[in-house]
């Protein structure tokens, strides 16, 4: 099984295949984002879902360990099963890894929902798992208002997210 520490670093370490991945610092617009989705998110989340910044691993397989920005799980939560939600905030270091690498794997390992958001662009792609993959439900842009309804109803502005 494949055990990753918490580091003081700044930097976030996952592993895929049984290659580690590290990501250096994020800007402080990444770190802004990713507090104000969780503060959407924790007042609307239902009272058996947790919301995580973070501090949860989703470990798919012994040699895949993945760690993102967000993460919505049952309250019982055990790393092996995938969690209800995924959400990766884009920046310059880690946009490929996210739109196409990180996508990939969450797709593979059947998380039901995936959302990038990107803060330079002010904009949030909600993806949602089907029985051939993960389909767009969203792009929802700057100023636009969106309800979530997976995996529980949200309303959702990225310019709020990422302003």
């Amino acid at each position: 099984m494949t055990t990753l520490k918490a580091t003081r670093d700044g930097r976030r370490y996952e592993v895929v295949n049984g290659r580690l991945l590290i990501t250096g610092a994020q800007p402080p617009a990444h770190h802004a984002a990713v507090i104000a989705l969780m503060v959407v998110l924790k007042q609307a989340c239902p009272p058996d879902l947790l919301v995580s910044v973070g501090s949860l691993a989703f470990r798919p397989t012994p040699h895949t360990t993945l760690r993102p920005d967000l993460l919505v799980c049952p309250r019982n939560y055990h790393p092996t099963e995938p969690p209800v939600l995924a959400v990766e905030v884009l920046s310059p270091s880690t946009r490929t890894t996210d739109v196409v690498l990180k996508r990939a794997l969450y797709e593979t390992h059947q998380v039901p929902s995936y959302w990038l958001l990107d803060p330079a662009t002010q904009e949030l792609t909600i993806l949602t798992l089907t029985p051939t993959g993960y389909a767009c439900d969203a792009v929802v842009q700057a100023e636009e208002a969106h309800q979530a309804t997976q995996p529980f109803q949200v309303t959702l502005t990225p310019a709020t997210l990422t302003g």
